[in-house]
């Protein structure tokens, strides 16, 4: 297995620590993904600027990087490896296969036992690992989750962690039935979902995994490429001084201590602000007025 350097000094970010499995992770993470040029295809616009955005993740004590080999495809993996390599101790790469990219930037699903082999053995090789932290299964569309049996395709990455590939696993974009699933065939340390103030399908799932100690994971917190507009988050926002995103940050972190947030962006002084504004404390009457939004 590769080496890994010394450990970082801890350092203090909102919402402390998780642990998955037997990884112990920042709450607050950071996603990879808009690191790759325009609609996540090709190298980046600021390869240098990308670059200093990885170095001050860590730098800023986070432990967790979200990312997949789809991304680019290849781009982030490589950007990650050349801005970290030889990772931290403490840095902990999570990634994600069940998705390729076509030639028109499209994200067509791979979730044969071959395809999903391929995608982990690819993660390996651009991120330079013998072994992923964590592999979450992505499943249904760009669309959302979409019903169905995923046994084939979670026991595939099972087989994969048996032999020494993969530490744990976890699902993404996925039905409460098939967690339930996939959580009977082997242990599962998280669930990755679409999940923010307006969009809240999966209330009642996130409680059942903080119940069991499994981590949820939301993408898209202000509501993806279509920004959450909304008056009430505006009046929170403006009454605490803060931008829409630090409240949607804060509000995610309150909401349970089994989320876990990986916001992405490409700029040092970005990840700055959503670092600072996810630390925002809402109080009973600012949460109550953000729960009409998902009313």
């Amino acid at each position: 297995m590769t080496t890994l350097s010394t450990s970082l000094p801890s350092t203090s970010l909102p919402g402390g620590t998780w642990t998955l499995g037997d990884l112990t992770v920042t709450r607050f993470g950071y996603g990879a993904m808009q690191l790759a040029g325009r609609r996540v295809m090709g190298p980046p616009a600021d390869r240098d600027g990308a670059l200093a955005v990885l170095r001050e993740v860590v730098e800023s004590g986070i432990t967790h990087i979200d990312t997949s080999d789809a991304y680019g495809p290849h781009v982030t993996n490589e950007l990650i490896r050349e801005a970290l390599f030889p990772y931290p101790e403490s840095l902990h790469i999570i990634t994600k296969v069940g998705v390729i990219r076509d030639a028109r930037g499209g994200w067509p699903t791979a979730f044969e036992p071959e395809a999903l082999r391929a995608a982990v053995h690819q993660n390996l090789e651009t991120l330079g690992l013998d072994t992923l932290d964590l592999v979450n299964l992505r499943l249904g569309n760009a669309s959302g989750p979409v019903e169905g049996p995923i046994a084939e395709s979670f026991e595939t990455l099972v087989e994969l962690q048996q032999k020494g590939l993969i530490r744990h696993l976890g699902v993404s974009n996925v039905t409460v039935e098939q967690v339930v699933e996939a959580r009977a065939i082997a242990p599962i340390v998280c669930v990755q979902n679409m999940f923010n103030l307006a969009t809240r399908q999966d209330d009642e799932l996130i409680d059942m995994l903080a119940a069991e100690n499994i981590a949820y994971v939301p993408y898209f917190p202000l509501g993806g490429f279509s920004p959450l507009q909304s008056e009430e988050l505006t009046a929170v926002a403006s009454r605490l001084d803060a931008t829409l995103m630090s409240v949607a940050l804060a509000w995610l972190l309150q909401r349970s201590p089994n989320i876990l947030l990986i916001p992405g962006t490409s700029s040092v002084a970005h990840l700055r602000e959503n670092i600072a504004g996810a630390g925002l404390s809402l109080s009973t009457e600012d949460l109550l007025e953000l729960e009409g939004i998902g009313g």
